[in-house]
């Protein structure tokens, strides 16, 4: 009997021990607005810069969603959609992006921008569209230097009949799309919501994004010049691969509060749901409720 009753008292030691063991080195988890559930690690994370706020391809695949510029302009800034988590100043909403239509001939293009300020402007990205001889359109998206890293691209090729904006973007007779929204002004249907963090981020724009190449150069045979260059806003907090000198300097005033929290929406210690609520300010949830309060 004694016998036994040592191996049972060892044997619940050991569970004990386990579970002890278990409950330190696992991840708790949490439900977003989408529906999504995403694990919260006790681990401490590298800050992850401004430019995985915006996935390129994702954004170019809702050109298959829009009819006209203007709802490509909805797209990218619905909260269902989920593809647009920037927050260049880091004032906990995601900025507005504006759509501005360029481009002549065979190529058109779209310039997608976000204001900071009355007088801050920055350019995150474009998105041009190549029509073929061989009935192809050739897309091609092109990050900015500073927040992307020099020669960021992606590139695709459609069928030019496989989805409506192709042929509302080369009708002539037409004006050009360029967004009459700005810094503190926004269209009726749109509410500012609170980015998601990184990694349920990620997970929610890599569907259908594995037909996109990567390339260090354009593969446009003309490419046009967007009205948008050489844009850039001082005022950015979010870390950026290449920043401009006075984007530096502001940087060093102002330190980003995602390298100093452990991350770009991730948290350094946290171990419970309770502790999630309370001690952990640096996770960032999704909702869709909007508020049109503060000025992006």
């Amino acid at each position: 009997m004694n016998s036994l009753l040592k191996i049972g008292l060892g044997a619940f030691a050991f569970l004990v021990v386990l579970s002890a063991f278990r409950s330190c080195s696992s991840s708790s988890y949490e439900r977003n607005g989408y529906g999504d559930t995403y694990k919260i690690s006790v681990q401490q994370f590298s800050a992850v810069d401004a430019a995985s706020g915006l996935d390129l391809r994702a954004a170019a695949e809702l050109l298959k969603k829009a009819s006209d510029g203007e709802e490509l302009e909805r797209l990218l800034n619905s909260a269902s959609e989920g593809v647009n988590n920037l927050d260049l100043d880091e004032d906990g909403a995601v900025d507005y992006i504006k759509v501005t239509e360029y481009g002549s001939g065979n190529v058109k293009g779209f310039s997608l921008t976000v204001d900071l300020a009355e007088s801050e402007t920055q350019e995150i990205a474009t998105i041009e569209i190549e029509k073929s001889s061989d009935g192809r359109a050739y897309v091609e998206t092109r990050g900015n230097q500073h927040i992307y890293g020099n020669n960021h691209y992606y590139h695709n090729s459609f069928g030019f009949t496989d989805f409506l904006l192709l042929n509302w973007l080369f009708n002539s007779n037409r004006p050009y799309y360029s967004s009459p929204w700005g810094y503190n002004s926004y269209p009726d249907y749109y509410g500012r919501y609170q980015p998601t963090s990184y990694d349920n981020y990620r997970r929610r724009t890599s569907t259908n994004t594995s037909s996109w190449t990567s390339a260090n150069k354009s593969q446009l045979s003309t490419p046009a010049t967007s009205p948008n260059s050489g844009k850039n806003a001082t005022t950015i907090k979010a870390p950026l691969k290449n920043p401009t000198t006075s984007q530096k300097s502001f940087q060093a005033r102002n330190p980003s509060k995602k390298v100093a929290s452990g991350g770009f929406g991730r948290t350094s210690t946290t171990s419970s749901s309770s502790s999630k609520s309370t001690s952990s300010p640096t996770i960032r949830r999704t909702t869709t409720s909007s508020y049109r309060g503060g000025g992006k």
